[in-house]
């Protein structure tokens, strides 16, 4: 990603008339030419700014968990996007500008996260991190009002369809297609079998569902579906429910508890049979946990980005310098995301003051206009349709204990069969 970019400055289109009268209002009050009372004007450089931007800094917004169930995904998306940003800030910046990251801690609290935006928003020109769907529903129509483009950690598809909110990569129907192909494929499934599938009560869980149903139908099968709380981490009475069905795989889209809950008791009680899970639902601190040995046999997970283990250049230089930065910190899946959301909004920044704008509108315009971003940590995206997932295609990732990240490629990023006519129907 390059950095550092030559200023354009901006063109305005003024007759004689105005220019003369402009400057000598100018000269009458001592004003400055930076418009005033919409938070918009020209630098000194002549780049458009507005809020979160100054002549010396960039300020991005992080609405995290660091304190409640998701803060070890928190921690390691904060450490990687500060990691970029000093790396950036390094080589110069973006529009010869430093990149702030003002972080901010709502525990996975909606309230505390809706207070937090309040706060923070003023202040940054876009949000390259806010974890939770909870989170992110509550605040869609504030994103929206404020144009402030932001890259939620959540993939449901009903983040999609709004210009500002950027889903990366595959949503988790897309990924439960994938899921269904994957067992058909390799699994031994086949017509007229039964797939489970235990989710998460919302946006998470429904969106997931409905991918595994209609791939599921498409395939002649059928879903047996559990649906859990996020508080729920004792899977027992699911395991048994879908051990009286027959089942012969099973879906799950839920958190990391709920996945060494549900593979720990399926291989204790018999039930061995394969288990896909949501990347949200797998973290390698698992494979130290009793677990571990029924998770490598039994799981997989399908995911829009490798694992962090993988041998994709771009990938092992990022684990290189997290290592180096942050040596007593796991590098995970969180590292891999934080790190890859940070540089596409710093591909957008860097377009955005290549047009010689930096405000909020400037910023969205410069996102929506990218087709083939490519970061070199995954497949490329193409934002410039609001109502298609960024990504179609997907991993295939292995549970392994010895691998960073805990998990290894399985297969190669593809877009399953069916997925192109599933979103055409939608």
């Amino acid at each position: 990603m390059t950095t550092r970019h030559t200023r354009r400055p901006r063109v305005r289109a003024a007759g004689a008339v105005l220019a003369g009268t402009l400057a000598l209002l100018l000269a009458a009050t001592g004003c400055s030419s930076k418009a005033s009372g919409d938070g918009k004007g020209d630098s000194a450089d002549g780049v458009r700014t507005g809020p979160g931007v100054d002549d010396d800094t960039i300020r991005l917004g992080a609405l995290t968990d660091l304190t409640g169930p998701y803060a070890t995904l928190g921690k390691s998306i904060v450490q990687a996007q500060q990691m970029w940003a000093d790396e950036v800030n390094s080589k110069g910046g973006i529009c010869d500008r430093k990149v702030e990251i003002v972080v901010k801690d709502h525990g996975y609290d909606v309230q505390k996260a809706v207070t937090a935006y309040a706060d923070i928003a003023p202040d940054v020109v876009a949000l390259p991190q806010v974890i939770g769907s909870p989170v992110v529903a509550a605040l869609l129509d504030d994103i929206e009002r404020d144009k402030m483009l932001t890259f939620p950690q959540a993939w449901a598809a009903s983040l999609l369809g709004k210009d500002a909110v950027q889903v990366l990569g595959t949503t988790y129907d897309v990924d439960m297609i994938a899921a269904v192909d994957f067992l058909t494929r390799t699994k031994g499934l086949k017509k007229g079998d039964t797939i489970g599938h235990v989710y998460f009560e919302g946006d998470y869980g429904a969106n997931a569902l409905e991918g595994s149903t209609w791939a599921a139908e498409r395939a002649g099968m059928k879903v047996a579906g559990q649906k859990i709380q996020a508080t729920d981490t004792d899977l027992s009475a699911q395991v048994s429910a879908l051990r009286k069905q027959g089942v012969k795989a099973v879906l799950i889209s839920a958190g990391p508890a709920q996945t060494a809950s549900l593979v720990g008791v399926a291989a204790s009680r018999g039930l061995k049979v394969p288990v896909v899970s949501s990347a949200p639902g797998f973290a390698p601190q698992l494979m130290e946990t009793p677990a571990a040995p029924a998770l490598a046999a039994m799981l997989n997970v399908v995911s829009a980005a490798p694992a962090v283990s993988s041998d994709l250049p771009g990938v092992k230089t990022m684990v290189t310098s997290y290592k180096k930065k942050y040596p007593d910190s796991p590098v995970d899946s969180g590292v891999l995301s934080g790190y890859n959301a940070a540089e596409l909004i710093g591909e957008d920044l860097a377009k955005a003051c290549e047009a010689g704008g930096l405000t909020r509108e400037d910023v969205v315009k410069a996102h929506r206009s990218q087709s083939n971003a490519d970061t070199g940590l995954g497949t490329p995206q193409n934002f410039s349709d609001v109502n298609r997932p960024a990504s179609t295609e997907t991993y295939v990732l292995k549970p392994d204990a010895k691998a960073v990240g805990g998990v290894v490629n399985a297969e190669d990023a593809h877009t399953a069969p069916g997925v192109e006519e599933y979103l055409s129907s939608r």
